[in-house]
């Protein structure tokens, strides 16, 4: 089969989308009988993984390790999920890998990340890296990539997202996240507030916990920015090359973890310097050229919204923005809205190609009730999907306004 019938597939071989729990992958890895050789750092949290994944493979490529990357969802191709020294896998090396993990799974029903994360494991243990990162998929303790035991694990920030699954806090949200961590092994945690049961169940395990603002930090100005962890500075730094308030957040640890494992994996100044110079991530605040500005972020969540308006304020004045979004039922709408503010002017809601998606119909219902019409200078409009939305906010713009595309993945993957 090629790569296309295998995703279509797995995507009908489980009941299910998402069946959270360990069991049925785990046996199906064990029957595989591999393991990732090298060191393997872990990331979750409910936002800046991606980012924090990206930084880490740029730096640990600049430094000469053999680094394979394992993030989910991918913007266009399922290809770019896998990445070896910093390119996505190939087709022929998915399908291989696809039928290892049929050959073995027997009886079992997998999920499609179940099936897919065992399958990309399995390729890059034949790979045979220095460096594995793994991104997490949803939550912490039940997610398939949990079942590697990590060298050191990073959670990013806890806030409230995939409620019916992980719950509706976050206490209990920061405990499921907390299960990437192991006893004895560097846990990483870059929320500045974070959860107290992620701390109690990381002293509970005697995970080596180091916490944003008591293990490390930073310290910036205009020009520069410096990172402090606990026996390790590294000064005079330029700003990592994605966009955002928040970055420095994620390379501090990024840092942090490289400063956990110096003494196995050593990363050299220069090597900080150039990965934070190169690194990429698109879809997180990316800028198109050209005018009218366009804008995108897959900002799917309140908090990851409250990110994406800091950036937009900082950014100057533009006369007005037209907003092109399309989001998730599951995600918690009027609180992304409430927290873009009053910064979009012209929103063009869309439909999305996936049956979990909000309808466009009722996102433009709740902007209704806040006072967009049909006309003015705060309007609201349905589209078909992102990509003709796109087009029409070109069309209605002018040279010196300014286009932001979000709300989901999706949305930003139509458009690119």
């Amino acid at each position: 089969m090629t790569l296309a019938q295998w995703l279509s597939r797995i995507e009908s071989m489980h009941p299910t989308e998402i069946e959270l729990g360990l069991e049925r992958v785990r046996e199906v890895y064990q029957r595989m009988n591999f393991a990732l050789p090298g060191l393997v750092i872990t990331v979750a949290g409910t936002n800046g993984k991606g980012s924090v994944c990206a930084l880490l493979e740029a730096i640990a490529l600049q430094a000469g390790y053999r680094v394979a990357t394992y993030t989910s969802p991918h913007l266009i191709h399922f290809n770019e999920r896998a990445r070896w020294l910093g390119e996505a896998a190939s087709d022929e090396e998915l399908v291989a890998a696809f039928e290892a993990v049929e050959q073995a799974r027997g009886e079992v029903s997998l999920t499609y990340f179940e099936f897919s994360t065992l399958a990309i494991l399995w390729l890059f243990a034949h790979h045979e890296p220095d460096l594995t990162i793994l991104e997490v998929g949803l939550g912490g303790r039940l997610d398939a990539v949990n079942i590697v035991d990590a060298d050191c694990s990073i959670v990013t920030c806890v806030d409230i997202d995939h409620v019916s699954f992980l719950g509706s806090d976050r206490e209990t949200i920061g405990w499921e996240k907390a299960h990437v961590f192991r006893p004895g092994r560097p846990a990483i945690c870059a929320d500045p507030v974070p959860p107290a049961a992620l701390i109690d169940y990381a002293a509970q395990i005697g995970a080596d916990l180091r916490l944003f603002g008591r293990d490390f930090n930073y310290a910036g100005d205009r020009q520069q920015w410096s990172f402090a962890g606990r026996a390790q500075r590294r000064n005079s730094l330029a700003y990592p090359a994605l966009r955002g308030a928040n970055q420095l957040l994620n390379a501090s640890a990024a840092l942090a973890a490289f400063e956990a494992l110096r003494d196995t994996m050593p990363i050299t100044a220069q090597a900080v310097r150039t990965g934070l110079a190169t690194v990429s991530l698109p879809g997180r605040c990316q800028m198109l050229p050209g005018r009218p500005q366009v804008i995108l972020d897959v900002a799917h969540n309140p908090h990851a919204a409250a990110h994406l308006a800091a950036n937009l304020d900082n950014m100057g004045f533009f006369p007005f923005t037209y907003g092109v979004f399309g989001v998730m039922a599951d995600k918690d709408i009027d609180k992304v809205i409430d927290a873009m503010g009053d910064r979009i002017d012209h929103w063009l809601v869309v439909d999305l190609p996936t049956p979990r998606a909000a309808s466009a119909e009722s996102v433009a219902a709740k902007l209704r009730a806040r006072g967009f019409g049909d006309e003015g200078d705060r309007t609201v409009r349905t589209v078909a999907n992102a990509r003709l939305a796109l087009a029409q906010a070109r069309e209605s713009a002018n040279e010196a306004d300014r286009i932001v595309v979000f709300g989901s993945f999706y949305t930003v993957a139509d458009t690119l």
